[in-house]
């Protein structure tokens, strides 16, 4: 049966001239033990292209020591990892090989380096005589089995603290403090693998040369794919240990790569990406089983918490369980029995293989603010000119379209699809960016509109010329707005509603006097119940009825 411990440690170089200061100061440390020395062989096994340590993956076959066996490690944080163990055997245990199934594929497995180790151990025990950490001073030397260097060896010394189980970690950083002020610093190396492998692996020309940012629009889509096709390969193994959340995270890997193929068929050829969506699709339903199994369990359980006990009679909790363990060890083996069949492993095949041979369309060596849609830049990461980003990628942090601007102003995005701004978008960007006037926040969504008061009733008013009466069509003595050449001249206007009287003279109309504005003007009139100038959409009705207003003489 495998075990499985959470290893958390720290590295640090080290020489042959190296020696430990005392670490019995350490703040919370009572005293430091040795407890001797130790011989270890180890073997680690990879792919012939190292596919298990370009995923910070360690496969191992060691002897000597307190846990000599087959151990398999996978990175969760910097400095922790989780380490399988299995008993000590000739070949591979299959429970670890499952476990390294999407990494390794169709390829073989063998040994490449191997790493002979005198390790120097010391405890840091407590006042209780309670282990806080394990710290060591490893010799190592390295020698290359396979691949490229062949036979080369490395040597080197480093130091090794490790956290004992459920000890703080703050014991770490004190540690650390004390390594420091003895002249001890962190090693480069995440693991003595890797370390192994730089140092035996001749160096070409070209080689180790950081790779460029992403500049075309195709980078930006690839550098995506490749992102979820890496989640997808990395939670297999969590997947099959049935972590929390692991198959729901890995469902979203699937959603989001056929999304991405759907949405980029200008980049991505899609007589390559849709097959390849439709087995995504495949995948997810799979995973389906089980994730539904997960989700009514958890709403199941929060539903029985929130019961009175005088409501939960009899062991509730205890049944839930036993009905969700019977459930899910169906769907748990058929998940299994997916993972570990070829349709599957075909399917990562082909991913790899469009990863490193992506069906690229002409479209793709375009720039990113051209050939990517708007609300996709934010998600490849691509970089787009505000101007050219649309106003549905533009929304707040509450999903509104209203944004902060950089006065700290209510902004909305100009609207359009393309070419030269019109006069309106002009004046809206010009808010946006702060040179003009603020633009009024908008309603959010599900408020409701502010009441209108008696005074105020809801009444459009239709728009006028420059030279109209801008205060609306005034209403006549029989009761609404009447239309055609009589109303017209009823309401003292000319054939085109323009006013027979100009020059800012007062026009009786149904028992109230306008202030009518001249031509040329802003649409703005006086409007004289009220006394004061207003537009025309902010004059109730009480300015045009002649029940609810005097005439001004």
């Amino acid at each position: 049966m495998a075990d499985t411990k959470r290893e958390i440690e720290r590295k640090y170089e080290a020489t042959d001239a190296t020696r430990l200061p005392d670490l019995g100061r350490v703040a919370g440390v009572d005293r430091a033990v040795p407890r001797g020395r130790t011989e270890l062989d180890a073997v680690y096994w990879d792919t012939p292209d190292l596919r298990l340590a370009a995923g910070s993956l360690t496969l191992r076959r060691r002897t000597g020591g307190d846990d000599e066996g087959w151990h398999a490690k996978f990175p969760v944080a910097v400095g922790v990892r989780d380490e399988i163990r299995e008993p000590l055997s000739d070949t591979l245990p299959p429970s670890l090989a499952a476990l390294l199934r999407s990494r390794v594929r169709h390829a073989e497995i063998a040994p490449v380096v191997r790493l002979l180790s005198s390790r120097d151990v010391h405890h840091l025990l407590d006042a209780d005589g309670g282990l806080l950490a394990e710290v060591s001073v490893d010799t190592v030397l390295a020698e290359r089995l396979a691949g490229e260097g062949s036979g080369a060896t490395a040597a080197w010394t480093e130091i090794e603290v490790e956290l004992a189980d459920d000890a703080d970690p703050a014991v770490l950083d004190a540690v650390e403090k004390r390594l420091r002020k003895a002249g001890v610093r962190p090693a480069s190396s995440s693991s003595k693998l890797a370390r192994a492998l730089a140092e035996t692996t001749p160096v070409r020309e070209g080689t180790g040369r950081p790779q460029d940012a992403p500049r075309t629009a195709g980078d930006h889509v690839l550098a995506y794919v490749r992102k979820q096709i890496d989640a997808i390969v990395r939670l297999d193994p969590a997947v099959r240990r049935d972590l929390p959340d692991s198959v729901h995270k890995m469902r979203v890997a699937t959603r989001r790569l056929r999304s991405t193929f759907k949405t980029h068929r200008k980049i991505l050829d899609r007589g390559t990406t849709d097959p390849l969506g439709a087995e995504l699709k495949w995948l997810a339903a799979e995973l389906g089983l089980d994730r539904d199994q997960e989700v009514l369990d958890a709403r199941l359980g929060a539903r029985v918490d929130e019961l009175p006990d005088t409501l939960a009679l009899g062991p509730v909790r205890g049944r839930l369980r036993a009905w969700s363990a019977a459930r899910r060890t169906g769907s748990r083996r058929r998940i299994v029995d997916v993972l570990d069949g070829r349709r599957y492993l075909d399917l990562l095949d082909a991913l790899h293989a469009l990863s490193e041979e992506p069906p690229l369309r002409p479209a793709a060596s375009r720039k990113p603010a051209k050939a990517l849609p708007g609300r996709c830049s934010r998600t490849t990461g691509a970089s787009r000119p505000a101007s050219s980003t649309p106003s549905r990628c533009r929304r707040g942090p509450a999903g509104h379209r209203d944004a902060r601007g950089p006065q700290g102003r209510q902004t909305r995005p100009v609207r359009g699809r393309g070419g030269p701004p019109r006069p309106r978008q002009a004046r809206r960007a010009l808010r946006e960016t702060g040179q003009g006037a603020p633009v009024p926040p908008r309603r959010p969504p599900g408020q409701r509109r502010r009441p209108r008061s008696a005074a105020h009733p809801r009444d459009p008013v239709p728009r006028g010329g420059r030279d109209r009466l801008h205060l609306g069509a005034p209403v006549r003595p029989g009761g609404g707005r009447g239309r055609g050449e009589g109303a017209r001249t009823a309401r003292g206007l000319g054939p085109r509603g323009r006013p027979r009287t100009e020059g800012g003279s007062e026009a009786p109309v149904s028992g109230v006097r306008w202030m009518v504005t001249p031509a040329g003007s802003r649409r703005f009139a006086r409007c004289l119940p009220h006394r004061s100038s207003h537009s025309s959409k902010l004059c109730s009705r009480m300015c045009r009825s002649p029940s609810s207003t005097s005439a001004v003489s």
